[in-house]
């Protein structure tokens, strides 16, 4: 049976080589007319068969294959990727992990291997910028396995060790991976290709490896699916003299103009008619073409092409799309189901947003695997509504994280007003770092502040031979053993009785204004004399208020603070049994 051309997606760290990689197979130069020369929307190239043969040629000869050809797709960032949505799983069919030799594994380039093990993408990483390596003699377009033979020694080896390294780098994040022409088996090791997407040598070798494993173990996947199009949006834009626009990828079935289609929206499908399908030449990029899109009666399978509708109302990036009947065909009903978010909600937990609904289950995925519950999500930009809905949660969920996405004006105007915490990043797990980190000083300050409220569970013993000042105050060595004791809190004994009131604190020549668990200190004891109230080798509790109890036993205490307070309410209760209810 025939086969498509499968979707490789170009993803990695920002600035090692995805886009200069395509150029370099295409022939052309989007990057250089990108803004900042980095990539700023999702696009698609398709590379035909003859192109490939063309380009590898010293390695292949006359062999043919099966497959037609390779769409490659190309991702701003690592980000984009998980708007490469098909059926709930990736999009793509292989992807390629662009890393710079130079810089090695990034903060993107790990977010992009957790993408990768997330939708089960089968991937080979292109090690790029072999050519800056000193010594290294480049020539156009060869192979690497030709070019590494007319290395000089101590270019190999500087080679060798910049790629362990990396090697080395990828094990530790349990990826095993090795030179593509030292690998037995595929399915255990992930390929290397060394490669320069400036001067083009290794490019032969990544373009016959992703044609061997995607004839080897993808024919199946790749079969020419007969019937109405699916595919996936990617972005929404407005087109000189077209209008509003959709740039897609089919990938499976066949699209024609004049189709009824559905169209993924947040709620249910929108159902409109396809006016004009414009696909790009071979070789030319849908996001920036170089020459004028060809407009095609019919298309197939697989393809990156522009569509131009009747309306396209509520639809968002990211959602998939299908060839209907009309809008009682049941493939609406399906396509509904496939665009559904499906994120586990909780009553109590911060909102995320994200750009697209691939992104937003990426951050739901990381988030849920941080422990961190979700109350509320959506896709877009952080809206005015978003803060003030936040708001009304409890104070340690007063949050919003946004993936990818931005703060509307309106809402910067709620944040300060609303008391609610946005955080936003365009790394995944840098976000929920950046949460964690901002939660857990959030909680230091919040228990910091109840603490200077009323006095915390704590106690200490008085050392042997540490009387230095009988009374007014009485001044003692002593060894925190449970909690903080702050200046100005009241003490009292295992007896139950008073033992006084702490005026100062010292350690050596400082003065303190608490001293921790752990901590061997002088304590100024006022209203108290040793020898009498207080003796060496006891056990001093600071004494605690009974209406503060409650909000003690709710209260985040360390393990030894929770039995000294079970201990306090217990000398307490001897003299007044429903002390603390």
């Amino acid at each position: 049976m025939a086969i498509r051309q499968p979707v490789v997606s170009v993803l990695g760290h920002v600035d090692h080589g995805k886009t200069k990689l395509l150029d370099r197979i295409r022939g052309t130069s989007v990057q250089s007319r990108e803004a900042g020369a980095i990539t700023q929307h999702i696009g698609a190239t398709e590379v035909p068969i003859e192109h490939i043969y063309k380009l590898c040629a010293s390695l292949t000869g006359s062999k043919k294959f099966n497959v037609p050809g390779l769409l490659f797709i190309d991702t701003p960032g690592h980000h984009s990727f998980v708007t490469l949505r098909a059926r709930g799983g990736s999009l793509a069919d292989l992807a390629v992990l662009v890393i710079d030799i130079r810089e090695g594994i990034k903060p993107q380039t790990i977010e992009s291997i957790r993408i990768l093990r997330q939708y089960k993408t089968p991937f080979v990483i292109a090690l790029n910028k072999i050519d800056t390596i000193q010594g290294w003699s480049s020539e156009d377009g060869r192979p690497f396995i030709l070019s590494e033979k007319v290395q000089q020694t101590h270019t190999l080896e500087a080679f060798s060790e910049r790629m362990y390294s990396i090697i080395s780098q990828l094990s530790a994040e349990g990826i095993s991976a090795d030179r593509y022409d030292r690998i037995d088996d595929f399915t255990r090791a992930v390929a290397l290709v060394p490669i320069s997407a400036k001067e083009g040598e290794g490019i032969p070798d990544l373009l016959l490896v992703l044609i061997g494993l995607a004839q080897r173990f993808l024919e199946q996947r790749l079969e020419k699916g007969e019937g109405p199009g699916r595919g996936t949006i990617l972005e929404i834009k407005e087109e000189k003299g077209l209008g509003k626009t959709m740039d897609v990828i089919l990938y499976s079935g066949t699209l024609k103009r004049g189709d009824t289609v559905a169209l993924g929206t947040n709620g249910m499908p929108h159902v409109t008619k396809v006016k004009a399908i414009l696909k790009p030449k071979p070789l030319d990029e849908i996001r920036d073409p170089r020459d004028r899109f060809d407009s095609v009666k019919e298309l197939h399978a697989a393809a990156g092409v522009k569509i131009s509708a009747q309306s396209m109302d509520g639809v968002i990036a990211g959602a998939p799309f299908a060839v209907v009947n009309g809008p009682n065909d049941p493939a609406v009903k399906d396509l509904a189901d496939d665009s559904s978010i499906k994120i586990e909600t909780a009553e109590k937990g911060i909102t995320i947003k994200a750009d697209a609904i691939g992104s937003l289950e990426a951050l739901a995925f990381e988030t849920k695997g941080a422990g961190v519950p979700i109350r509320k999500f959506g896709v877009g930009d952080i809206t005015r509504r978003d803060v003030v809905e936040a708001a009304y949660g409890d104070k340690a969920n007063n949050v919003i994280l946004g993936f990818n996405v931005s703060v509307t004006k309106d809402a910067e105007a709620e944040i300060e007003n609303h008391n609610v915490k946005v955080l936003t990043n365009q790394i995944v797990y840098r976000l929920i770092e950046d949460y964690l980190e901002w939660s857990e000083e959030s909680k230091r300050k919040t228990d910091s502040d109840k603490r200077s409220e009323f006095s915390f569970p704590a106690k200490f013993r008085i050392l042997p031979n540490c009387i230095f000042r009988i009374s007014k105050p009485a001044i003692v060595g002593v060894r925190v053993l449970a909690g903080r004791i702050r200046i100005g809190e009241f003490l009292i004994g295992t007896d139950g009785r008073e033992a006084g009131k702490i005026k100062s604190i010292h350690a050596g020549e400082d003065t303190l204004k608490e001293a921790k668990q752990g901590d061997e200190i002088a304590v100024g004891i006022e209203g108290v004399t040793a020898g009498r109230q207080i003796n060496e080798e006891d056990i001093i509790y600071v004494d605690l208020i009974g209406s503060a109890v409650k909000q003690l036993v709710a209260a985040d205490l360390t393990d030894d603070e929770r039995t000294v307070l079970e201990e306090t309410i217990e000398i307490k209760r001897r003299e007044e049994p429903f002390w603390g209810m």
